[in-house]
């Protein structure tokens, strides 16, 4: 039996613009290069495609920067998907784009309606329950909509707080399987993955938290020697994949697709 939270029959994701340069990041480490981020683009697709699973690539969007970062538009599970208010103004414009592929899809599309913000890059979904954080993108009212669609579908949701300055929850932690997570010290501290089996990331590869979980692979930044090698003696079959460019963007793994 498929296992939802990491097992997955497809994916969506969405080519970079040249407009990347114009997109939101926290801190200025750097403008990314088009070329580059396109090459990372084709090795995170082909990994994802690798597993079997049916991958679609959307065109690049050049009237949003962020648009390649897809993960934040919806939440995708296996009673359909709900489309999300992302709590960025730049970024609103995106989920409409989105939508007509997941209504091609999926058999059930929601929508979070608002006056509350939600984006996907705060929603980890485990084999037990769907956390949500709180951050500075994703509110009280956010949350609250969401626990009521995800209600309806069987799942119970808890929310969670974002340490200040960590843009979105998964920023910090990724899930390995149905009751394994990978986080960082200061996000696991919070108590918020008690019940868990959590394997930190050595100290100075914080950045390495955000990978993603996708049927026999763990797909993660490059670059994090201590990382790769802690997954590797956990049992994962890791794939590295090159993040320099989406890190300028404060972008990472799950960003970049939506999995279901």
């Amino acid at each position: 039996m498929r296992n939802p939270s990491f097992e997955f029959a497809r994916a969506v994701t969405r080519r970079p613009a040249a407009s990347i340069v114009e997109g939101l990041r926290a801190k200025d480490i750097g403008t990314p290069d088009l070329q580059g981020m396109l090459a990372a683009h084709d090795a995170y697709v082909a990994a994802l495609r690798s597993t079997g699973a049916e991958v679609t690539v959307l065109d690049a969007l050049a009237a949003y920067p962020d648009a390649q970062f897809v993960e934040d538009t919806a939440l995708c599970l296996p009673q359909g998907a709900i489309l999300m208010r992302p709590g960025a103004p730049s970024r609103a414009g995106e989920v409409a784009e989105m939508a007509p592929t997941l209504r091609a899809l999926c058999e059930d599309v929601r929508e979070i309606r608002g006056p509350g913000h939600v984006e996907g890059g705060d929603i980890l979904v485990t084999g037990k329950e769907i956390l949500v954080g709180r951050s500075d993108r994703t509110d009280a009212e956010g949350v609250a909509e969401l626990a009521k669609i995800a209600a309806e579908w069987g799942h119970t949701l808890r929310e969670v707080f974002t340490p200040e300055g960590v843009l979105h929850f998964k920023t910090d932690c990724s899930l390995m399987d149905g009751d394994t997570i990978l986080s960082t010290k200061r996000l696991e501290a919070s108590g918020c993955f008690e019940g868990y089996r959590v394997l930190h990331v050595p100290e100075g590869e914080e950045a390495a938290a955000n990978a993603i979980r996708f049927n026999n692979l763990v797909l993660m930044a490059d670059g994090f020697p201590r990382t790769a090698e802690l997954l590797d003696k956990a049992g994962y079959e890791v794939v590295q994949i090159n993040n320099r460019d989406c890190a300028k963007l404060d972008g990472g793994m799950s960003c970049l697709s939506l999995r279901f």
